[in-house]
């Protein structure tokens, strides 16, 4: 599985989590930091990522236009500092 996670969570979760998800990734490293979510939806679905968020406007576009174009919503309590780890576990 890919991982292309979104602007609002770090890229430092690339590094941490490379011998689980070794195909991940992070909107930065592609340039794709300032566009829109449109942007980025059409990259991932192209290059195969699910996007990592925590913005539910990813969310709402599955819904609205379908998938094959899948997403992991982070839904957490306020907002987090990109330079910190979120307290997720994957098993």
């Amino acid at each position: 599985m890919k991982l292309l996670f979104d602007q609002n969570l770090s890229r430092k979760l690339v590094n941490r989590l490379t011998d689980i998800f070794p195909g991940a990734s992070h909107v930065q490293f592609h340039g794709l930091n300032e566009v829109s979510d449109s942007e980025i939806w059409d990259f991932a679905k192209v290059q195969g990522f699910y996007i990592v968020t925590q913005d539910a406007d990813f969310a709402e576009r599955s819904r609205l236009y379908g998938s094959p174009l899948k997403e992991i919503w982070l839904r957490c309590r306020g907002n987090s500092r990109t330079n910190t780890y979120p307290s997720f576990k994957l098993s």
